[in-house]
């Protein structure tokens, strides 16, 4: 029997996607598939115990309930309050969550999609200018990147925002080379959708774009300018169009903007989102709140303090290095060469990051920096390789020298980073042995390769480079997706203390303030069951619990602050809603959200995330009583909503309170627990 052989287009186009494109060497494409594959176990392991951010989960499943809850990025069905981001990275979620059912995979599946996106997109943008083996190491360094693992396995913005802000330079350094007005357009667009996933950290990157088009796009210098006024115009309008549509609607036809001082999703922007991230509360536009920083302080060597440096320092020195001699590499290449336009960008990526991330006064995760992420590795993987190839040309005797010492560097402050966590576990030893004796057998090689002429020497030495560079931070990265995180600040490795929320490790603390899910201990994780199913989800947040049989909850500050919150009481109150739209009204978000995702009835949260928002007005309070809406508050017994108490003296005064011998059987209490009811016949 004959065999016909496939039409030889038809087998050209099997062989790219098994081995890509011809002029690529053999191993390239298997490599980046397994590259692909690390990144999504590490991603994905033991996916259903990840428990997310409940904030974000409790505005997903609301969204999931109401259209308008999801337009808005409402926290809760009835839509009375946003959360404090725009909702482009809940609207990704909440589509899946839509299509596949409410559960823990369907909203990690966008997530870790865009985290494997992520690295397949650098891979492909470093590869075509640098080569397939810059592509594969920058890819490799970005799977293995700490704190990128973990906030992968969240559900926080942050790897929709990456992947979108990649997509932009892709977009860009297309624009660069073919000069083309529509690849900057589409760049522009991506930034601004950017924009309404995290608001002005999307931003960040915005003057290095800028620079590297007008400086090496390929056409003239009018030509540069006019495309970047209509990519300017496309910027503006994909970034403002949500944000004017909310701002434009009545405030008494939508919720309340979470976060804002003033009900406006504008002051958000330029406020909390904006400048309070970068001056924190003395800013003069906007506060940011507390200004918590968990990322220790502010400075330039917050990158690589003991909370910091094992999230996303380790390639940091080798990275600056390969920058600086990359670019003098390219310094006398043509305007328009596209190799150091892209060193420009990927330089300009990371420098820009480093010091806004560093010198943020602001509140401060270190999950923010994973934005820093693609850059650090497209300089370690295409500064590398330039570095790597002087070296071998030897055209100049200062070449012998510097990849050996941007190797040296690298591995030194790695042995540095390990020894803080030496007594964590034997594989942070193995690890801080495996770097030492690599890059030491690294350094060694290229040297004597470099003065013996033994070339064969090179490729094992920059083969022991690449041990050394990343067997820190794979370490950390298989902790971070093999323990559990802490949804709401999470971080890769062992816990290194410091600053406030503690320091790195899947299982960091969340201090008073932070946005800690407040779950009941011991019952099943967030997603394995529908809320309001009977079972609560369970937490990893560190918020407080009174570890009772009951699951009681310790309530947020502020109004509701000091209140238990059993699920005696949340039967209680669903048994006795009486067709109200809120089931309860509590003090702030962290509260609602674990009631919403335990109950599954929308919650009011009366002040936002900290307590402070204006949310709640006693003549709103009134109207929603008056009108049936809502019938149970949460009120303390030490006052009212920050220094406000008119809400708290009017519930106390005219409405009834509950005592918990009404909803907990094992109780035989008449002490008032801070619940009341409210009936239309209160209001006057």
């Amino acid at each position: 029997m004959t065999i016909l052989a496939p039409p030889p287009g038809q087998e050209s186009a099997r062989r790219s996607h098994r081995a890509g494109p011809a002029a690529d060497p053999r191993w390239a494409r298997p490599a980046l598939w397994a590259i692909l594959l690390l990144a999504t176990a590490l991603y994905a392991w033991n996916l259903t115990s990840i428990t997310g951010n409940t904030f974000y989960d409790a505005a997903v499943y609301s969204g999931t309930k109401s259209w308008k809850a999801f337009f808005f990025g409402a926290l809760d069905s009835g839509s009375f309050i946003t959360v404090d981001k725009p909702p482009f990275a809940l609207w990704v979620m909440g589509l899946s969550a839509r299509v596949f059912g409410y559960g823990t995979w369907q909203l990690m599946l966008p997530m870790v999609a865009a985290g494997t996106g992520s690295v397949a997109l650098l891979y492909r943008q470093v590869k075509r200018d640098f080569g397939a083996v810059a592509g594969t190491v920058s890819a490799l360094v970005l799977a293995l990147t700490p704190i990128t693992v973990a906030i992968t396995r969240d559900t926080n913005p942050d790897p929709i925002l990456v992947l979108l802000m990649m997509l932009g330079a892709a977009a860009l350094m297309k624009a660069v080379r073919n000069g083309r007005l529509l690849p900057l357009v589409w760049s522009a667009v991506a930034i601004g959708f950017a924009f309404n996933t995290k608001m002005m950290q999307a931003y960040v990157v915005l003057p290095v774009f800028f620079l590297v088009y007008l400086w090496a796009a390929n056409i003239s210098l009018g030509r540069r300018l006019r495309n970047l006024a209509v990519a300017t115009v496309a910027l503006v309008v994909s970034s403002a169009w949500w944000m004017v549509i909310v701002d434009l609607i009545p405030a008494s036809s939508r919720p309340y903007i979470g976060g804002s001082t003033d009900n406006t999703v504008w002051d958000l922007v330029i406020g909390y989102n904006g400048f309070g991230r970068i001056f924190g509360a003395s800013s003069s536009v906007g506060s940011q709140g507390n200004g918590a920083s968990f990322g220790g302080s502010s400075g330039l060597y917050r990158m690589f303090n003991e909370i910091m440096g094992g999230q996303i320092s380790w390639l940091i020195p080798f990275a600056a290095i390969a920058l600086v001699g990359g670019m003098v590499l390219r310094g006398r290449a043509p305007r328009t060469d596209a190799k150091r336009a892209a060193l420009m960008l990927w330089g300009g990526w990371f420098v820009l990051h480093f010091l806004t991330f560093s010198l943020a006064e602001g509140t401060f995760h270190p999950y923010y920096v994973t934005a820093m992420a693609p850059g650090i590795a497209a300089l370690a993987g295409a500064g590398g390789v330039l570095l790597y190839r002087a070296f071998r040309d030897g055209s100049a005797a200062k070449w012998a020298w510097v990849l050996p010492s941007a190797i040296a560097a690298g591995t030194a402050w790695a042995v540095v980073l390990l020894q803080r966590v030496s007594g964590s576990g034997t594989v942070y030893t193995v690890a801080e042995t495996v770097v030492a004796a690599a890059g030491i057998a690294s350094v060694l090689g290229l040297l004597v390769s470099r003065f013996t002429g033994r070339h064969r020497l090179m490729g094992f030495a920059a083969l022991a480079a690449i041990v050394a560079l990343l067997a820190g931070p794979a370490a950390y990265s298989v902790s971070a997706a093999t323990s559990s995180t802490n949804g709401t600040n999470p971080t890769a490795g062992p816990s290194t203390g410091g600053g406030m929320g503690g320091g790195g490790g899947g299982t960091g603390g969340a201090p008073s303030g932070t946005k800690s899910g407040t779950k009941p201990s011991g019952s099943a994780p967030t997603g394995t069951r529908p809320p309001g199913s009977g079972s609560a989800p369970s937490s990893s947040s560190g918020a407080t619990e009174s570890g009772s049989a009951s699951g009681a909850r310790q309530a947020g500050g502020g109004m509701g602050g000091g209140s238990q919150v059993s699920s005696e009481m949340i039967t209680y109150l669903k048994k006795h809603q009486d067709g109200a739209t809120w089931l309860l009204a509590v003090s702030t978000d962290q509260t609602a959200s674990s009631i919403i995702l335990e109950s599954g009835q929308p919650v009011i949260s009366m002040g936002g995330w900290s307590g402070s928002d204006n949310a709640m007005t006693l003549a709103k309070l009134k109207s929603l009583v008056k009108s049936g809406k809502l019938h149970y508050i949460i009120i303390s017994s030490d006052g009212g909503q920050g220094t406000d108490t008119a809400i708290a003296t009017w519930v106390k005064a005219h409405g009834t309170a509950v005592k918990s011998s009404a909803y907990s059987s094992g109780s035989t209490s008449s002490t008032s627990t801070g619940l009341y009811r409210l009936d239309a016949s209160a209001v006057s």
